[in-house]
């Protein structure tokens, strides 16, 4: 059975509706690519004002072709589209390509309208890209579509394209031309009324012509499918992405320190990290990085050797590769007992290797031959800077020459120099070598392979289930849901934590002085004081915490500073409480948390924590739930991971620790979707298993849940 798709990109006809003469018309550039890209069809043109268009007859309508048409291309003004949707629907097309703009992207008229063609599309049981989309491409040579108004024409390949800008259209496909990149297809989603980016990497995923999966990106549509899909996907085929919406647009109304640092992008990127989806940051590096992807194999590892005829751009691509994580290896001895024989005699045989400016074609070669057979390297950079004296057509062929027997490993070149006729760039891209201007685009390239490769190798791991108090922990949902109150209580959280095995120290609640000397007392000093209000959310921020108190002297004045510290919301203790909490030292103070997203749903954080958690801001995000092996990546992947290792002889904190209570925070959230944002802050962990405990939290729930 066909793939409800192939009607789109695998069409066995065609009709272009608002087909034109006029060579400066959509319609008119769109009907000569159809002829130009030689499908392998009937093409259809419809204009009730022509009878001939490019020598071939011209119909009225859709009803009028005494054929099947399979796909039609709508290129007509937006109060025209209802009739044309409804004449393809009697005449049983199956695939449309809305050209047409002015739906959604013009504002509430708009959307009405695209919500009224999107129930057409639906009645007649058909499927649309668009609409305000640039079209569609597929250069498969059983198919040989071309239904976009560019004036560039595409070369096949295996790489799969979707944009979501029409507008990029022209320029992507021009620019995948100049560098030789070769498209198994081509898609411009437009508004993704219909068809969108999910159902396309759908497609593709078992599409033996697509290799490679390219994706501009201004929003998702389902993030959760998209997980699944490309979670599959990845571990047979990279996915690129550009996804635009990189900066916080307005800032999020959130009280916890997890949802002021869930800024716009967090999410997105949360969700592509998990999926091992491989992100970059503009147009040009998608471009870098999809060339050697696109021409070489995945390196095996990350040890990269650097081969240079001028030390400048040497330095520029090792320092480029260590600050993206790559590792430059000393070469082997053997490797430098081979490089002795022929290498000039000024050569460096340290990597990187430096053959100096009078290195040609034939040090080129057996540098580069040698280099491969390291068994230290697993990818090699080779930099030319193009002396007067040296032919840069001999140095391209002599590092193809070398390329022939490459043991798999993938080389990048760099040539500085103009890509003209003479300068041998021409030759190595035929030769699937991608070539780079500068070396630091070289080592971004390289280092998103092997990020790849590392998670293809990486173990999906397990959803932690723990056994918890759940019931104990719903009867306190209930209630503060009932009440109305937007906060649990600093008892309540605390008692929702350790039921989900989030262990707390010892502490009492007090509402006078003589409670909170009691109650310290059955404590034992030293401990610390916390305010208990509902009115005060950053305690540390009015002066509502005192810690290390070790008498009862200290206990007096600490309670009194609390109480100092309250006038601003005029409260008296009473009105408000004390906690007396076992004091703890030393440790290291992390954080974990969660934030509702509305797209992406609940968030995990782990950070640093303690009063400059959003001062620093060296925190991870992952979307929930997340299984351990990902729990364990959030703490090892921080910045200041070397703190928590250990610096200057310190042990290392109890990882598989956090890892857990993040895998408990996750398990919490499963189970009450009522939790809008959630901080333990400080967690504090110790090299000690027992000893690892959380001092602080706060729970907001949804009032609407």
């Amino acid at each position: 059975m066909r793939h409800d798709l192939d009607y789109i990109f695998r069409p066995r006809s065609v009709a272009v509706i608002g087909a034109s003469r006029r060579e400066d018309s959509v319609g008119g550039q769109l009907l000569r690519n159809l002829f130009r890209f030689e499908f392998n069809g009937p093409v259809f043109p419809i204009n009730p004002k022509a009878k001939v268009v490019h020598s071939t007859k011209c119909y009225p309508s859709v009803l009028d072709v005494p054929d099947e048409i399979d796909l039609a291309v709508i290129v007509v003004p937006k109060q025209l589209v209802p009739k044309m949707i409804d004449d393809c629907g009697k005449k049983g097309v199956k695939g449309i390509v809305m050209i047409t703009a002015g739906f959604r992207e013009v504002g509430p008229k708009g959307i009405e309208a695209e919500e009224k063609l999107i129930k057409k599309i639906r009645k007649y049981g058909m499927r649309m890209v668009g609409p305000n989309c640039f079209g569609v491409i597929n250069t498969d040579p059983d198919v040989r579509l071309n239904a976009t108004f560019a004036t560039a024409l595409p070369l096949p390949g295996k790489i799969g394209f979707l944009s979501q800008s029409g507008a990029l259209g022209e320029a992507i496909l021009d620019h995948a031309s100049q560098l030789n990149l070769g498209l198994s297809m081509f898609v411009s989603v437009g508004n993704k009324a219909d068809v969108a980016g999910n159902d396309l990497l759908e497609y593709w995923k078992d599409d033996p012509q697509t290799e490679l999966i390219l994706l501009y990106l201004e929003s998702f549509g389902d993030p959760r499918r998209f997980t699944m899909l490309a979670r599959s996907i990845v571990q047979q085929k990279p996915i690129i992405v550009v996804k635009a919406g990189r900066t916080e647009a307005g800032a999020r109304a959130a009280s916890s320190h997890t949802g002021a640092l869930a800024g716009l992008d967090v999410a997105a990127e949360a969700l592509l990290d998990q999926c091992g989806v491989l992100r970059v940051r503009s147009m040009e590096e998608l471009f870098d990085v999809s060339e050697a992807f696109a021409n070489q194999p995945i390196p095996k590892g990350q040890r990269v050797a650097i081969v240079t005829n001028a030390g400048g751009p040497g330095i520029l691509a090792a320092d480029a590769c260590v600050s993206l994580g790559l590792d430059l290896p000393p070469f082997n001895p053997k490797t430098i007992t081979t490089l002795r024989k022929f290498s000039n005699p000024e050569a460096s045989y340290s990597n990187p290797m430096d053959m100096v400016s009078g290195a040609g074609s034939e040090q080129y070669r057996k540098t580069l031959k040698a280099v491969l057979q390291d068994n230290n390297v697993d990818a090699v950079i080779v930099i030319f800077v193009p002396p007067i004296t040296i032919d840069p057509v001999g140095v391209a062929q002599a590092i193809i020459a070398a390329s022939q027997n490459s043991f798999n490993k993938p080389i990048l070149c760099c040539f500085m120099s103009a890509a003209d006729e003479r300068s041998g760039i021409k030759d190595l891209k035929r030769n699937r070598l991608p070539v780079y201007l500068f070396p630091e685009s070289a080592a971004l390239a390289l280092s998103a392979m092997v990020k790849y490769g590392k998670f293809r190798e990486r173990k999906t791991g397990k959803i932690g289930e723990f056994k918890v108090k759940k019931k104990k922990a719903e009867t306190i949902f209930t209630r503060a849901l009932r009440e109305r109150r937007e906060y649990l209580t600093e008892k309540e959280v605390v008692d929702v934590l350790e039921a989900y095995g989030i262990p707390f120290p010892k502490a009492e609640i007090a509402n006078t002085y003589d409670e909170a000397l009691e109650r310290a007392e059955k404590l034992e000093f030293p401990v610390a004081l916390k305010i208990v209000s509902p009115e005060v959310i950053h305690k540390s921020d009015i002066g509502g915490v005192v810690l290390d108190i070790r008498n009862e002297a200290e206990l007096i004045r600490g309670i009194k500073q609390i109480v100092d510290a309250t006038k601003p919301i005029k409260k008296k203790l009473g009105e408000f409480q004390i906690m007396i909490q076992e004091m703890i030292t030393g440790g290291k103070e992390t954080i974990l948390g969660m934030i509702q997203d509305p797209k992406f749903g609940p968030l995990i954080m782990f950070g640093m924590g303690g009063i400059y958690v959003e001062t620093f801001k060296d925190v991870n995000f992952r979307i929930h739930p997340i299984t351990d092996i990902e729990a364990l990546e959030m703490v090892k992947t921080l910045k200041s991971f070397p703190l928590l290792k250990g610096v200057r002889g310190e042990k290392p904190v109890a990882f598989d620790v956090i890892a857990e209570m993040l895998q408990r925070v996750s398990q919490l959230v499963s189970d009450f979707n009522a939790i809008q944002e959630m901080d333990v802050n400080p967690f504090i962990a110790f090299p000690e298993r027992e000893k690892c405990t959380a001092v602080d939290g706060r729970i907001r729930i949804r009032l609407d849940s």
